[in-house]
């Protein structure tokens, strides 16, 4: 699908049209996840639960780097 980036007030932003948020299951007020890929960019639905999980695992791979590295040879 593609999208035009707009002014909208003071910022620039994408507006997902209706049948792409019901695709997605999201409605207004919903916060999502952008993470930059290889390919681009990818939108999903945030969870919490998952950003707390992946920020203390950020944390013990860099914490645990060298030992990480030894165990991936």
């Amino acid at each position: 699908m593609k999208l035009e980036i707009k002014k909208i007030g003071n910022s620039t932003g994408l507006i997902l049209p209706k049948e792409l948020l019901a695709r997605l299951g999201l409605s207004q007020g919903d916060e999502v996840l952008v993470t930059e890929t290889p390919d681009g960019i990818k939108i999903s639905r945030y969870v919490p639960d998952l950003e707390h999980g992946l920020e203390i695992a950020r944390k013990a791979m860099k914490t645990y780097r060298a030992a990480l590295t030894e165990l991936a040879k």
